[in-house]
């Protein structure tokens, strides 16, 4: 770590700062009923530009192109279509609250236009994550420029209009879609590795209570942000990463993914309680090459510095690199190389935006059957580039990941504990570890006290 750097970087005016004040004119505005309900309806630019300050990004979700085996099952993939007559109906766990909301959907990898019909929000039955009831007196019809439908461009994304709806901290929120006549492609965008349970049933339920017969699918499709105007000041700290972020080997319908648990401490924190966590992963993901979606360099722009409100990102990546490139002595100089240079880019691009930059040393794989080669090459890179992260003072700040879960009496491998098996993913507890090994002080700053 290099404190001072750090020390540095928080006493410049900061996005977040901005946020707060945004937010606090926004309150102050709205006090007022006359005032509110012109700034809500008036078409002026001046009104539409003040209703537009202080979001938050509260929940993300990293678009993916869909593989074969992702897709929805039969009957909603058809030949050439998918999604035809359909209700889809997914909940997602948010971070920080507020009392007004706004939805984001994504086209990112369609070859066609994606037409919505229809979608509501609710709270889920009980408050619960991957349940297909919900709590009828709280459904609200979402629009979009006033229409209660829309059509998402190949390629493109679209913001719902704000919507007065109460989110508490760390809640969960369903969101019910319906598709008329589908996206006329298989080229679907969505996020496989959820971890959360979603509904499929045909004809449009979206102010169902519940979902009798529907079909359950591990996956979340379209949806891939919420935004709330926080009730308090508020800013959000974004996760780049693979499938160790976004959850391997935690439990389906219980975030407790690392970023969930670091989240559970932000709440409980002195002056971190308002912030919000961003999941920004995917299982497979590399930062130079694409895979399992784009590389992390290619998406940076999309997945983190288009969100709103973000003053931190952790960049949690770099395994899948190492161990997909050959091991050869050669192979395994250039990774590294190419590795640090890459990281020094997010930095850069990220500073750019005045965004803060955490650097999480990378995991050991000893034992994993397709990484870990006998000569130690792929683990002789790795100890190289956690170095580099350790000690160039590049990253504003180091979570030390590694020293959270490695064996003690072997540091090429992980914790028997807290792996899954396959000494490359962790257990919830493995990952509580990685939680409990962010300092907090970190994010303590003037912005969200």
């Amino acid at each position: 770590m290099n404190p001072l750097r750090t020390v540095s970087s928080w006493s410049r005016v900061s996005r977040g700062q901005l946020v707060a004040a945004s937010v606090l004119a926004l309150s102050l505005v709205t006090t007022s009923g006359v005032v509110g309900a012109a700034e809500r309806h008036s078409d002026t630019p001046a009104a539409a530009a003040r209703a537009d300050r202080g979001w938050v990004d509260t929940w993300t979700a990293m678009p993916q192109l869909t593989e074969p085996g992702n897709m929805p099952p039969a009957p909603f993939t058809g030949q050439d279509s998918v999604l035809v007559d359909t209700t889809l109906r997914q909940t997602v766990h948010v971070t920080a609250g507020g009392s007004r909301i706004r939805l984001r959907f994504s086209n990112a990898f369609g070859t066609t236009a994606l037409p919505i019909t229809r979608v509501s929000v609710a709270l889920p039955l009980d408050g619960r994550a991957g349940v297909d009831a919900i709590q009828p007196a709280t459904t609200r019809q979402v629009t979009f420029s006033g229409r209660q439908s829309v059509t998402v461009p190949a390629g493109a994304q679209m913001v719902s209009d704000p919507l007065d709806f109460t989110l508490r901290p760390g809640s969960n929120l369903t969101v019910t879609a319906y598709l008329a006549t589908g996206q006329q492609s298989l080229d679907l965008t969505s996020h496989p590795g959820s971890r959360t349970t979603s509904y499929l049933v045909t004809g449009d339920h979206t102010r169902d209570k519940d979902l009798p017969g529907a079909t359950p699918v591990d996956h979340w499709y379209l949806l891939s942000d919420v935004e709330v105007v926080p009730s308090r000041a508020a800013a959000a700290a974004a996760v780049l990463g693979d499938s160790l972020s976004d959850g391997r080997g935690s439990t389906t319908n219980g975030n407790d993914r690392w970023p969930d648990q670091l989240y559970a401490r932000f709440r409980t924190g002195s002056g971190t309680a308002g912030l919000a966590v961003l999941n920004q992963a995917a299982g497979g993901n590399r930062v130079l090459n694409d895979g399992l979606g784009p590389n992390a360099l290619a998406r940076l722009d999309r997945d983190i510095l288009a969100l709103s409100g973000v003053d931190w990102l952790i960049v949690f990546e770099g395994v899948n690199d190492i161990g997909t490139a050959p091991a050869t002595a050669k192979d395994q100089r250039a990774v590294a190389d190419d590795l640090i240079a890459a990281y020094e880019q997010i930095i850069v691009r990220a500073h750019a935006q005045d965004i803060q930059v955490y650097g999480a040393t990378l995991l050991p794989f000893g034992g994993n059957e397709g990484y870990d080669d006998p000569a130690g090459l792929r683990e002789a890179t790795r100890r190289t580039v956690n170095n580099w992260i350790r000690t160039s003072g590049r990253f504003d700040a180091v979570l030390d990941f590694d020293r959270a879960v490695r064996d003690p009496s072997d540091v090429r491998r992980l914790s028997p504990g807290l792996q899954v098996g396959d000494w490359l993913h962790l257990t919830p507890e493995g990952y509580r570890k990685l939680a409990a090994a962010v300092p907090l002080q970190l994010f303590r700053t003037a912005k969200t006290s």
